[in-house]
């Protein structure tokens, strides 16, 4: 009899062994990857600790290490993400004015090629920031990124006088992800190290309001995978539709991420939606998300039918990646109107013989005059 019980578990063990490797070899590498981190800082298998340093003006946050086994493309390397105050020990008003990601050893003192570095995103919670300062309308109106380092744009900082204002012991959130074009070896480690910088309180400092705008293309929803044709020349080829899919007023499928042919081509976007600009104001910063074989974004005004600004992208020409990728920061600022409407314009030149992912966005950000007279307020009263 328990021979039979002991036979029966081996091999009801064995079928959920199957099952689970059958579930996981189907997965995206993407999903591999989320599942290969878990289990590596799980079970201690690398280090899956935090090194977190913080001072009056900066705070570091060293991530934990990162196993790279694979060829993993823009959104599918190993990523971890965490919340993290500025210095929980105080509550202290504070302007962050610099950003900057880097890619270094396990050892957390060599640093290493951006090439392993995708993208590490900022975001604040809204409901916490916004309710401070008696803001509670714009609770929820657009997702709450601050800014996103990438790869191209590791490192930049807002124009002198200009921040993002929060207190030291409010609630952020980070997540950083790994990238890997190129390099097919042996699995190895890396950690990612984000540093932002910050400022004590001055009343001269003006607040500035991040907006995220981003190109969406249309894809037929019944058949997502076909791409376009003959009938739907202008429907895309999504990467998936369960991530950076969205629809619109009229019903139609978009999606932020999707698939370029090899060749060159053109994307245009109208963002004034994603912008929803309450009154006229001045962008003063802009940061650019893309990916390899994009060669330049601008951001168009439509109305007067002029160009605000040009981001270039600087492929590599011995490998795949971005080598370096520009972005917009002025004191004076470019003027933005309510009543305009604007669009992003892409260009892309798929030089390699396969088709390629994309993905295009611009952080940009405005200065905030209800901040401001939020600001003013607080300043008469301390």
């Amino acid at each position: 009899m328990k021979s039979n019980v002991l036979k029966y578990s081996i091999l009801l063990m064995l079928l959920g062994v199957c099952i689970v490797g059958i579930y996981y070899l189907n997965l995206s590498n993407r999903h591999k990857a989320i599942v290969k981190t878990q289990i590596n800082h799980k079970l201690g298998i690398v280090d899956n600790t935090w090194n977190i340093q913080s001072s009056d003006d900066q705070i570091s946050l060293i991530s934990p290490t990162l196993v790279i086994d694979n060829i993993y493309k823009s959104m599918e390397g190993p990523k971890v993400m965490r919340s993290f105050q500025l210095d929980y020990t105080k509550n202290d008003l504070v302007w962050m004015t610099s950003f900057e990601t880097k890619a270094i050893s396990t050892n957390e003192v060599d640093v290493l090629s951006n090439d392993y570095v995708c993208h590490t995103n900022v975001d604040f919670y809204d409901g916490e920031h916004y309710s401070r300062w008696e803001l509670d309308d714009r609770i929820g109106l657009q997702y709450p990124r601050l800014t996103s380092m990438s790869n191209g744009i590791e490192s930049y900082e807002f124009p002198e006088g200009f921040g993002f204002p929060v207190f030291s012991n409010e609630n952020l959130f980070l997540s950083t992800q790994t990238l890997n074009h190129n390099i097919k070896t042996e699995p190895f480690s890396v950690k990612h190290q984000v540093t932002i910088g910050f400022k004590p309180h001055q009343k001269t400092m003006k607040p500035l309001e991040s907006k995220t705008v981003f190109i969406m293309l249309p894809y037929d929803k019944d058949n997502p995978f076909q791409g376009p044709t003959d009938t739907n020349p202008n429907m895309c080829l999504p990467i998936e539709t369960k991530n950076h899919s969205y629809s619109n007023d009229d019903g139609e499928s978009l999606t932020g991420h999707w698939v370029i042919f090899p060749g060159k081509d053109t994307y245009r976007f109208d963002i004034s939606n994603q912008l929803r600009l309450k009154d006229s104001t001045t962008m003063h910063q802009i940061a650019t998300h893309l990916h390899p074989f994009a060669e330049t974004m601008a951001i168009r005004d439509k109305t007067t039918d002029t160009t605000l600004f040009i981001s270039k992208a600087k492929n590599y020409s011995d490998k795949i990646g971005l080598e370096s990728v520009t972005y917009f920061s002025s004191e004076e600022g470019i003027m933005l109107y309510k009543d305009h409407h604007y669009e992003l314009v892409l260009e892309t030149n798929n030089t390699s013989k396969t088709n390629q992912d994309m993905m295009a966005s611009m952080f940009i950000f405005l200065y905030d005059k209800e901040m401001d007279d939020k600001l003013k307020m607080y300043n008469s009263k301390h």
